[in-house]
């Protein structure tokens, strides 16, 4: 196994190795710093010293404890946040706000109850230069690639809860990102329904080729779903490990799972975590 999990030293040799060649995205000496009054010096470090790269098409999931600043990255990516040292940068055009390149997905389908599905889906397509006819036909292609076209006229509360995360999809992927960031989409479901669901994201994922950022607490669906893990040390969250998921099916997580060599992926990433030492949430 020492072939497949490699060190923090990837900031370093990877990040070389991707010179030449502009990844989708790099995080260069990233540390993000927020006031506190009980802080001794006044701020507390949320992350430190982030350095790594997403290749075009990768999929990439962090991982690491609850508060260690996994959701700090993706606001920093997304331009919702600046950091506070150290850049962060998009095909090697640098972040400083909010980017129309990034779709972003939550844990919550946000969807507005008010609208039907595919006036959802076009939601964020409305401030850009397109005609209706162009956003209706671009928000019946994310609904039929997400195979959810059937409900383009329904309301959000008629659906359930993972044809509402489809929903959310579709309207991510409509406005045709450079890449996804997905908080945890699927945290909220019951166990068959999130089977189902990564399988249904998983293939649409790899068939677009769009590059991927999930932050997960569920180890199984990191090693399931993704080319790359990175693993986060607790707040000041750094990342500690970089682990390789060299297997087949990337676009089917159930038959992933189901191999023998994802066991010891998910063991060690357990141990990486230190979950036996644990007694706090």
């Amino acid at each position: 196994m020492a072939a497949i999990f490699a060190s923090s030293a990837f900031s370093q040799s990877e990040g070389n190795a991707m010179t030449a060649a502009t990844p989708a995205l790099r995080l260069d000496g990233v540390t993000r710093r927020f006031p506190s009054r009980s802080a001794p010096n006044g701020a507390f470090t949320a992350v430190a010293d982030l350095r790594f790269c997403v290749r075009d098409g990768e999929f990439v999931s962090i991982v690491g404890p609850s508060g260690c600043g996994k959701s700090t990255i993706l606001n920093l990516i997304a331009g919702l946040d600046q950091p506070s040292e150290g850049t962060v940068a998009l095909h090697g055009e640098l972040v400083t706000g909010a980017s129309p390149h990034v779709g972003f997905m939550l844990q919550k389908d946000l969807l507005l109850p008010w609208r039907t599905i595919v006036r959802n889906v076009e939601f964020g397509l409305e401030t850009r230069a397109l005609s209706r006819s162009e956003r209706r036909a671009r928000a019946v292609r994310e609904l039929n690639r997400c195979r959810i076209q059937e409900l383009a006229d329904r309301y959000p509360y008629q659906l359930s809860g993972g044809q509402r995360q489809r929903a959310a999809l579709a309207r991510t992927l409509a406005i045709d990102p450079d890449i996804l960031l997905l908080d945890e989409p699927f945290s909220a479901l019951d166990a068959q329904t999130k089977l189902v669901l990564q399988k249904s994201f998983a293939g649409t994922i790899a068939a677009s080729g769009l590059t991927t950022l999930l932050i997960t607490h569920d180890l199984t669906e990191a090693v399931a779903m993704s080319d790359r893990i990175l693993v986060m040390s607790e707040r000041p969250g750094r990342i500690i490990e970089e682990i390789e998921v060299d297997l087949p099916h990337r676009d089917n997580p159930i038959a992933r799972q189901a191999l023998q060599p994802a066991r010891k992926f998910i063991a060690h990433l357990f141990d990486a975590l230190h979950l036996d030492e644990r007694i706090d949430v």
